[in-house]
């Protein structure tokens, strides 16, 4: 039986899949991660109001992280304008988990035992096995989700570490990362001016307020794992948190009419057993 922790986890990869599953369905996709961002750094200035500073020892990975976040919004609209939900999300997320757990071990001087390594590879392996599932894959769009990927992997590192040195401050150390995603709407203006961020609130309501109740439920997804990363294996955390890619392909399936066939629900399986391994 999965722990508490690893309950909580699986409910924040649920979380995940449905933000990145609204990002997604918007047609464009950087005014709707900047709105996303907009919400996320407003929330973020509320909490940073009433609590105290995180201990000064994590504030140089919660500025790496926090710039780090910022290029994932922009590796991850680029990813998807090239690939749809099912590929470029499962590729993304399941390239993480591995290169997570080798920056664990490399920095943080993490071991893992042989069952947790085995669950670690079936999800990475049965994620990427979703993704390749009878597609055409182009090398720039394989390049592009492999960068997304990368960057997961860089901020959940980054984040494994500070978060431990926050002298158990993971809500402070989490608002205050997340400040930096005022850098998106700053971002967005340079390169595309004030009126095209502001129009839509008129125009299109709706899609922008989706993408802000999108920034209200990734903060809540990534929030639960800086919490487990305090304690949990880095790698094992990021494996579990990446199992949002079987509530991808089920959220494609059911509300984006995308079509899943017999071996694509057996790399699920193949996931889900991963996870077992996790909580076992």
């Amino acid at each position: 039986m999965l722990s508490y922790t690893g309950g909580i986890v699986l409910f924040a990869a649920m979380l995940h899949a449905s933000w990145n599953a609204m990002l997604h369905g918007n047609r464009d996709r950087f005014l709707s991660m900047t709105w996303m961002s907009i919400a996320i750094a407003a929330v973020a200035t509320l909490v940073v109001l009433v609590n105290p500073l995180p201990a000064s020892a994590c504030w140089p990975y919660l500025v790496a992280s926090g710039l780090v976040h910022i290029f994932y919004n922009v590796s991850l609209v680029r990813s998807y304008r090239r690939n749809d939900l099912a590929l470029a999300y499962p590729i993304a997320r399941g390239s993480s988990p591995l290169l997570v757990t080798l920056g664990a071990a490399l920095f943080a001087r993490e071991a893992i035992g042989p069952l947790h390594a085995l669950g670690i590879l079936m999800i990475s392996g049965g994620i990427i096995a979703i993704a390749l599932q009878g597609r055409h894959v182009s090398r720039a769009g394989v390049l592009s989700a492999l960068t997304t990927g990368a960057t997961i992997a860089l901020y959940t590192v980054i984040d494994g570490i500070g978060v431990r040195l926050s002298d158990g401050q993971p809500l402070s150390y989490t608002a205050w990362m997340f400040m930096f995603y005022w850098l998106m709407p700053l971002l967005f203006v340079a390169m595309r001016g004030l009126t095209p961020l502001w129009t839509p609130v008129r125009a299109e309501p709706l899609s922008v307020g989706s993408s802000l109740v999108g920034g209200l439920v990734s903060i809540a997804a990534y929030g639960i794992v800086i919490w487990a990363l305090q304690s949990g294996a880095m790698g094992a955390v990021s494996a579990l948190r990446e199992t949002s890619v079987v509530f991808a392909v089920l959220i494609g399936r059911v509300f984006l009419g995308e079509t899943v066939n017999g071996g694509r629900w057996l790399a699920c399986l193949v996931v889900a057993a991963g996870a077992a391994c996790l909580g076992l």
